[in-house]
């Protein structure tokens, strides 16, 4: 199969054009020598090289052999990252002003467009489990007495893996969601490689987003929205809303390759990434599969007494993992990860075996009490105050520890001491300035 955009670009280059257009560097010269080699094909929307939100070649093409991969039956290139494919595909999914079921553990750009288009959140609560100190996965039943409690629901969102690899059943539910004539959007933004695997994570859905940057071999904010039973017009349409105008060309034919390097045998190499990951969960505590719970093959959470010092340790020895939380380390593997690299990681975890073991767990506080809608909080008028001073205050702004970016208070919702002891316990900084409402 060709890389039909970056062939496209790259014959544009290779004629000399005469370039009066943008971007200014004329194809010639980019001052970082890392980035040189890309000014060639660094081009914007003209008749050779296409447009991004309007149906023509290259695109139509190119985003078609990607949407084939995934089952879908239409797949839209995304060059703002995973939020970007939030706002666009939520925006698709549901009415602005209507009410919505989420997933209370999403990323906080579900929070953003709830805001941005005035949706009212009924939240989804994810079990905790106890043996991995850490969230499960989205219970059928819980999404189903959700629906019977608000029939009016009509579209549901859902985070698909978490970050710490834990899959829910995207099949099922989606199932249960459209007897209930509604829609599924799923944020699968760690799960760009799973169907490599031999896995169908998403099947169903009727919008998913994956960032292809987090991975696969693809520039940082690359992305890819995948939808079915919609409007490739529409698709677009919202995308270009939610987008820049001046999507990078560079950053969508890396998409292009990406595609390419995986059907040229490239997804072989995800599987002997998974079976490293494997090995090491046999050798060291960490999060692994056991009746009833679903996981990233590619993810490989550590458990550990003290995440942030054991990411400290990590770091003094050159290698630096994705996130730590009170009690897990993650590591995010990919294909690009050598036998090499893994033997090297492994060693370090050989000197640190005795910081690892159960931590104290720290489930996150019931859902706090809200107050406003999100829309109206994250736009009323606020002062920024010290978090530590802020129990009692109605939060303008999301409390969210990054990563994972799943915020603890949402805008609208009021700081109570329970949040605050919490985020106090997870090592958040309670100096830190939030916004409250006047």
């Amino acid at each position: 199969m060709p890389t039909l955009l970056y062939d496209a670009l790259r014959s544009y280059a290779d004629h000399a054009p005469l370039r009066f257009h943008m971007p200014g560097h004329k194809g010639k010269y980019l001052p970082v020598p890392e980035l040189a080699g890309l000014a060639t094909i660094d081009v914007t929307e003209l008749p050779p090289t296409g447009n991004l939100y309007t149906a023509g070649s290259p695109f139509d093409e190119a985003q078609r052999l990607w949407a084939d991969l995934f089952g879908f039956e239409y797949c839209q290139f995304l060059t703002g990252g995973s939020t970007m494919g939030i706002h666009t595909g939520l925006a698709l999914c549901a009415r602005p002003g209507s009410k919505i079921l989420v997933d209370r553990g999403c990323h906080r750009a579900v929070f953003n467009a709830l805001a941005l288009l005035d949706l009212e959140p009924v939240w989804l609560e994810r079990p905790w489990l106890r043996e991995e100190n850490l969230p499960g996965p989205i219970a059928l039943e819980d999404v189903e007495r959700a629906l019977e409690e608000h029939p009016e629901v009509k579209t549901v969102c859902i985070t698909s893996p978490t970050y710490a690899g834990v899959l829910s059943n995207i099949g099922t539910i989606a199932q249960l969601v459209h007897r209930h004539r509604g829609k599924l959007f799923v944020d699968g933004a760690h799960g760009a490689h799973l169907p490599f695997l031999g896995l169908v994570p998403f099947q169903g859905a009727d919008a998913v987003v994956v960032s292809a940057h987090k991975t696969l071999p693809a520039m940082g904010q690359s992305a890819l929205l995948f939808t079915n039973w919609m409007d490739p017009d529409r698709v677009r349409q919202m995308a270009s809303v939610f987008g820049t105008s001046s999507p990078s060309y560079p950053m969508m034919a890396s998409l292009d390759a990406a595609r390419q390097w995986l059907a040229d045998g490239g997804d072989k190499e995800y599987c002997r990434s998974a079976c490293r990951v494997a090995e090491l969960r046999q050798k060291f505590p960490s999060l692994h599969l056991r009746s009833g719970l679903s996981l990233d093959p590619c993810r490989f959470v550590l458990k550990v007494k003290d995440g942030p010092t054991f990411a400290r340790a990590l770091e003094e020895r050159n290698i630096y993992p994705e996130m730590e939380d009170g009690g897990h380390v993650v590591f995010i593997c990919t294909a690009q990860d050598s036998n090499e690299d893994f033997l090297r990681l492994e060693e370090a975890l050989k000197e640190l075996r005795g910081m690892m073991g159960d931590c104290l767990p720290i489930p996150a506080p019931p859902i706090p009490e809200r107050v406003l809608s999100p829309r109206a909080a994250l736009f009323a008028s606020g002062r920024v105050w010290p978090l530590e001073d802020c129990e009692g205050e109605i939060a303008a702004c999301q409390i969210a520890p990054y990563p994972p970016g799943v915020p603890v208070v949402a805008p609208g919702e009021r700081i109570s001491k329970k949040e605050l002891a919490y985020l106090k316990k997870i090592g958040y900084n309670m100096h830190s300035e939030v916004r409250v409402l006047i």
